[in-house]
Parts: C-alpha cells; sequence; structure tokens
C-alpha cells in the first residue's frame, strides 16, 4: 500500500507519499481500507516533530478515516468484511488502509457518503467528550467556542445548539463568522477586532459563558476565566497560544469555575472506545436525522497532503480539510 511518510520533521514538502508494508489486524482490530482521511492541528505537530504518536501507534499521520472493512481480526465481534464505517485513530489514517481497534469504530450516518463521513470521528468525539462528558453543557446555558469556523467549532456549533444552548463564537473575518452564523452561532466575536470577554458578558447581561471550548491554550487562560460565569467550565484542547500562562486562583475560587485539558490520542483504548460509544448513542441519531452535519471545506487528493497541510497551516478553510483516497 501507499501511505504519507514523514522521513524528516518540517514543513509540508516533508510529507512524502511512499510504499510501505501493509498493515495486520491484531486481536480486536480490523482492517479498514480508507476511502478517505481528514486534516487536523495535531497532524501539522507531528509533521514538524512535536506530536509522535503513542507507542504501538501507526508511524503514519491521520487521526481519523473512513472506508470498508477488509478484514477482521480474532476477538471482534459486530462488524463485518464489506462494512462502511468511519473510524477514530491513534495515527495512520493518511494511508491506503489501516488498522483500527473495533472500539473505535463507528457507522456512516444516514445521508452522508463515504467520503463525507471521514469528517466526523475526531471532532465528534472531542467535543461530545469535552463539552458535554466533562463540562456538562446543559440546555440554556451559553458556550463559548474558540475557533467557531474550525472543524471542532463548526460541530461544537451544532451540537450544542442541539441540546438547546446559546453559543458564542470566535473567529477572524466576517465570512467566517458568517458561517458560524448560519450554524446557528447566536453570539458572534471578531477576535481581531474585539474583546470576546467584553463582547460575551455585554450579550448574557454581565453573566459570561457557562463552558468555555479553548484551542488556544495560555494566551486566552486569563480572559477565559474572566470570561467564565460562576460555575463555569472551561475545557482546553489546545495550545495553539504556547504552553505556559499565568492562573488567577482567586478569580477560579470566587466564580466556584473549573479547568480541564484533554486530548484524545493517548488516552487508552477503553477510554477511547467510550467515548466512541457515547458519540455512537447520543450524536448519531443527530447525524442520521439530518439535524447535525460535518463542514467540508475542500478535498485533497491523499498524496497531496502536502497541499492540504498548507491550507489549514494558513487557516483558509472553515470546518474540514479532507484527505480522499484515488
Amino acid at each position: 500500500m501507499h501511505a504519507i511518510t514523514i522521513p524528516e520533521p518540517g514543513g509540508p514538502e516533508a510529507l512524502v507519499w511512499n510504499e510501505v508494508p501493509d498493515p495486520v489486524p491484531g486481536e480486536g482490530e480490523v482492517l479498514v481500507e480508507v476511502a478517505a482521511g481528514a486534516v487536523n492541528r495535531a497532524d501539522i505537530l507531528q509533521r514538524q516533530g512535536f506530536y509522535n504518536p503513542p507507542p504501538g501507534a501507526s508511524p503514519y499521520p491521520g487521526l481519523e478515516c473512513s472506508g470498508r472493512i477488509t478484514a477482521v481480526g480474532p476477538g471482534v465481534s459486530g462488524w463485518a468484511v464489506g462494512d462502511e464505517v468511519c473510524a477514530l485513530l491513534a495515527g495512520g489514517g493518511y494511508a491506503e488502509k489501516v488498522a483500527v481497534p473495533a472500539g473505535q469504530l463507528l457507522p456512516v450516518p444516514q445521508g452522508l457518503d463515504l467520503v463525507q463521513a471521514a469528517a466526523l470521528p475526531e471532532v465528534t468525539c472531542t467535543v461530545w467528550s469535552n463539552v458535554f462528558m466533562i463540562a456538562h453543557l446543559r440546555p440554556g446555558e451559553t458556550l463559548l467556542v474558540h475557533g467557531g469556523s474550525s472543524g471542532i467549532g463548526t460541530m461544537a456549533i451544532q451540537l450544542a445548539k442541539a441540546v438547546g444552548a446559546k453559543v458564542a463564537v470566535t473567529a477572524g473575518t466576517e465570512e467566517k463568522l458568517r458561517r458560524c452564523a448560519e450554524l446557528g452561532a447566536d453570539i458572534l466575536v471578531n477576535y481581531r477586532e474585539q474583546d470576546f470577554v467584553e463582547e460575551v458578558k455585554k450579550a448574557t447581561d454581565g453573566a459570561g459563558a457557562d463552558v468555555i471550548l479553548d484551542n488556544m491554550g495560555a494566551k486566552y487562560l486569563d480572559r477565559n476565566v474572566q470570561a467564565l460565569a460562576v460555575n463555569g467550565r472551561l475545557a482546553i484542547i489546545g495550545m495553539q497560544g504556547g504552553i505556559k500562562g499565568e492562573l488567577n486562583i482567586g478569580a477560579l475560587l470566587g466564580k466556584r469555575a473549573a479547568i480541564s485539558a484533554t486530548s484524545l490520542r493517548a488516552r487508552p483504548l477503553g477510554e477511547k472506545a467510550a467515548i466512541v460509544a457515547a458519540v455512537r448513542e447520543h450524536v448519531w441519531p443527530l447525524l442520521d436525522g439530518g439535524h447535525v452535519r460535518p463542514v467540508v471545506d475542500r478535498e485533497f487528493p491523499m498524496s497531496d497532503a502536502a497541499g492540504a497541510h498548507r491550507v489549514v497551516e494558513e487557516s483558509g478553510h472553515v470546518g474540514k480539510v479532507l484527505l480522499v483516497v484515488r
């Protein structure tokens, strides 16, 4: 088979479409013939040499894919050769084939084609686990999503609206904010021109956001705490704005607020399987019913992963950028 390899860390040109050995499904795994994968910020970090796969994972980038099962390993039940699936991965999605733990498989939702389904696993699992399983967003509360036009942001908007929450977003252009509004966002903040703390408080009569989904990390830490409502929950899922920040514990105590920080890739298989099961139970009915849809910006041939990475690095997209095996 062919896969995107990274002989040496570097820029997008470091991604090389090479012939590599086929994976073999082990105990509890299936082999998936990949139809499409999707680009995530973690893939860019891996390409740059800053985010290696966990032990035992595929060395190739790619944290999600869609495709058809072509082989079933020992100990797998509930899945069969020929099933169309999408999958959460620890690596290996930028390839023609990938071995996947059965607990990380999801069926392709009704109304979506096989390629579109590649846009779902990472965003649905990230949003559901952080916003709902950890931060417990409830109907009537306000969710603030940084990077509202990203793949995760566009899914977070839709899922929050589906449960009856109010949604605030930040984005860097009016066009991106318009796209967020089309998905249901209620409060639109251009972070280049406006202060999200002021805008969120103004729109909530001074209360602030009950839940904040943050991809920036250190850069926004203090302001996120300022923007939280009493009993608010800050869920940090990224470090685009740095890894070290100063935390005003007094402000946190005063609001009886909580901060969580998570990643998916290195979690034990059991934890990933539990998240995937929760997503199948709660999110998949919304997808099957057409109430929630992945937002796909554009598709690249998988062999041109470098071009896709350039688009994502420049933030020149809304939603997900896909890599299609052709």
